[in-house]
């Protein structure tokens, strides 16, 4: 929901973020039953939580009554690291203002990079758990994007839950027996999966011939999954999951959902949503079932 964004010079945001389509948006996931919302102070830098805040407002809903998540971790501001004890103190109290909220329903550490030698780990842990002492968080959670990271740091955090991308063409964290899926099977952890459409990529909506170009400031700028050639060597394995399952988005949508969801420690999955359109076709994922032999299918047609 933050819009276009730049964090340390890096794009981080999104194209085409209508507060009002957003508000529509926020209004039909909960209609349907959704109670789950992901932030992150990075997000628009305090842009998104600020927007959902007044989401909230507009639709005259009790924040308290749902589940809400933010993060720490990609915005440093003027720390020489955003995992400095003061910085995390701060960027909590901050999100609670744009929140509008007295506590954080799942508190994540955005990554797994804690500085030179995990310089900040044990500081930045000890002023998580005073924060959830202080009852200002309820939960705290670990992003990250490897499983070195997990392994290396989860032991110190004692995260309820863990946070990255998984999705059909990529489920290296969360498919049985891989390390992640180990850990969390040990510790007693759940996942929480973003991404899970892989960035639109498992929706077809791409034309490998006049692929997209995004706008300075959006994430996806410059990624190769979004390239001709790519775009080319995707079509035909969707092609066999459009012929198996149906072709339209929701379709696409709730199959590349539920495939995630099936996963064992899978709590939810966060995909994204800039409109009362996508949200509806997120929410196919609700009521699509797969077998096993679907699974499988699905393993094979994108491998």
């Amino acid at each position: 929901m933050g819009g276009l964004n730049w964090v340390n010079g890096n794009p981080n945001g999104w194209a085409n973020v209508d507060e009002a389509e957003v508000i529509a948006a926020i209004k039909a996931g909960i209609d349907a039953g959704v109670n789950h919302f992901d932030n992150a102070d990075v997000y628009g830098n305090g842009k998104a939580e600020q927007m959902l805040a007044r989401a909230f407002d507009k639709l005259g809903l009790n924040t308290n009554d749902y589940v809400v998540a933010t993060k720490i971790g990609h915005f440093p501001g003027t720390a020489a690291h955003a995992y400095e004890p003061a910085h995390i103190r701060h960027q909590c109290e901050q999100s609670l203002i744009n929140l509008k909220r007295d506590y954080i329903d799942v508190y994540y550490f955005h990554h797994g990079s804690f500085g030179d030698g995990d310089f900040y780990l044990d500081d930045a842990v000890e002023t998580m758990n005073r924060l959830v002492e202080e009852g200002k968080v309820r939960v705290k959670g670990q992003s990250a994007y490897s499983a070195d990271d997990f392994e290396r740091v989860t032991p110190k955090v004692q995260p309820e839950c863990l946070q990255s991308w998984a999705h059909a063409l990529d489920d290296q964290f969360i498919r049985p027996g891989s390390r992640v899926a180990n850990l969390m099977a040990e510790k007693g952890m759940t996942f929480v999966a973003f991404s899970p459409l892989s960035q639109g990529l498992l929706l077809d909506k791409f034309d490998p011939y006049n692929p997209p170009q995004f706008e300075e400031g959006d994430n996806r700028r410059g990624r190769s999954g979004f390239e001709t050639e790519n775009l080319l060597a995707l079509k035909p394995k969707l092609a066999k999951l459009k012929e198996r399952f149906g072709d339209s988005v929701e379709d696409l949508a709730g199959v590349a959902l539920r495939y995630v969801l099936n996963m064992p420690n899978v709590a939810c999955a966060i995909p994204g949503f800039r409109n009362e359109r996508q949200v509806k076709a997120n929410l196919a994922g609700v009521t699509r079932q797969l077998s096993e032999e679907d699974m499988q299918f699905i393993k094979d047609a994108l491998a």
